[in-house]
């Protein structure tokens, strides 16, 4: 039987992120979590982070912060004012997860600090998002999403080869501070699991920089027990020797990206090799030196390099769509290299109901959102509504959680508090 509610429906969280981590709030709403955002009560600064709709900065236009609040509640609270920190430690009683992102030590300045929270509520959990954590030299070091990926290696195995003194380059989208969020979700629902088991809460300090240190592929391990150094190489795995190039050129001009070749199976080698046949293509692949190359370890550099040759001319003669279909048939995994707006037309996505449309009633229309990585077949994942205006759950939150009166949020608001 499938259930009406999320997976997290029970849980409360108090999202005081900014845009190092309110990917984790997200993740958690739309898998059912009750997510109140806590903004000061001039908004949050990722209000102002672009691209906007319709180029307009104004009125909570951000697609940025459109994407990374869907599904949660908005509240305005001064939490440098004593009667904000008040009602926030209020608000703490009921909930079960505070995510922040704020430096080191600034919760605590204001009272906040996982230590005073769990006085209020012992069964709480803070989880603390930084760029390199509470602990350590680099704390109070200031970092960007560039920084992050500089610090943590990442970007050093991120380039191009074939561009003579090309410099390393970043992932774009905000890959590190999504990493972090990644890991910081992940470990905000381990404990989670261990307070439903002992009813014990926890501070969790999650470091960006280790997020990212610890997700450099091959890089560290070729180093500690080798002592050699990676290379970057263009739209491939880096190395610490060269490899073939693994993006060609089909004859429509989209772009093939090559993987898996050699194949590793032999049925694959032999449907690879009916190919360049039909195509009238290499005649000495047909050789036994070559069907040598599949599961072997180690394989001759000249006879991979003159594969490769003939692979660039095989999907030459093809477009891009036909060369990828066949390599999919044979069990090949090569792909087509998609821009963003080619994927909105990808039929797969469509399929699995990737896309979802979500209202925007101040706009009058609804606008489409990338969906979920993961269907639920029990609990299902779901946009419930789209990121909230500033401060729009105020009278929601404030009269039924901790039962003020609408004279009491006048005098609030007239004061700055909310």
């Amino acid at each position: 039987m499938i259930s009406s509610v999320g997976a997290l429906n029970d849980l409360t969280v108090l999202d005081l992120t900014d845009e190092k981590g309110m990917y984790v709030g997200k993740l958690l709403a739309d898998m059912g979590a009750n997510v109140i955002k806590v903004e000061p009560p001039g908004g949050d600064s990722a209000r102002a982070i672009g691209p906007f709709l319709h180029d307009q900065s104004q009125n909570s236009r951000s697609l940025f912060y459109w994407y990374h609040n869907t599904s949660k509640r908005s509240i305005t609270l001064n939490l440098e004012s004593e009667r904000g920190v008040a009602l926030f430690r209020q608000l703490t009683k009921d909930a079960n997860v505070v995510l922040e992102s704020h430096a080191p030590g600034v919760m605590a300045s204001m009272g906040v600090g996982y230590p005073a929270l769990s006085e209020v509520n012992p069964r709480l959990i803070m989880t603390s998002i930084t760029g390199f954590g509470q602990t350590g030299p680099y704390k109070d070091y200031k970092t960007s999403d560039i920084v992050a990926l500089a610090m943590a290696g990442i970007m050093a195995s991120c380039g191009y080869d074939d561009i003579r003194d090309s410099p390393p380059i970043r992932p774009d989208g905000m890959a590190g501070y999504l990493t972090g969020c990644h890991y910081a979700a992940v470990s905000t629902l381990a404990a989670v699991y261990y307070r439903d088991f002992t009813g014990v809460g926890q501070h969790i300090d999650v470091s960006i920089h280790e997020a990212l240190s610890c997700t450099t592929e091959a890089a560290m391990p070729w180093y500690f027990y080798h002592k050699k150094v990676v290379q970057r190489q263009t739209g491939r795995h880096h190395s610490v020797t060269s490899t073939p190039p693994a993006i060609y050129r089909a004859s429509d001009g989209g772009l093939i990206h090559v993987f898996g070749t050699p194949p590793q199976t032999m049925n694959r080698w032999v449907g690879l090799l009916a190919w360049f046949k039909e195509r009238a293509i290499g005649p000495e692949l047909q050789s036994p030196e070559y069907r040598e190359l599949v599961g072997a370890r180690g394989r001759s550099p000249d006879l991979v390099a003159n594969l490769f040759v003939r692979v660039g001319e095989l999907i030459a003669g093809q477009t891009a769509a036909q060369v990828y279909q066949r390599a999919q048939e044979i069990g090949l995994p090569w792909g087509l290299v998609r821009s963003p707006e080619q994927s909105l037309e990808d039929s797969h996505l469509w399929d699995r109901g990737f896309f979802v449309d979500v209202p925007h009633p101040e706009e009058g229309r609804s606008y489409t959102y990338p969906g979920a990585p993961y269907v639920f077949s029990k609990t299902p994942w779901g946009i419930g509504k789209r990121a909230p205006l500033v401060g729009e759950d105020n009278d929601f939150i404030y009269t039924t959680s901790l039962g003020l009166s609408q004279g009491d949020l006048r005098r609030l608001s007239n004061d700055g508090v909310i």
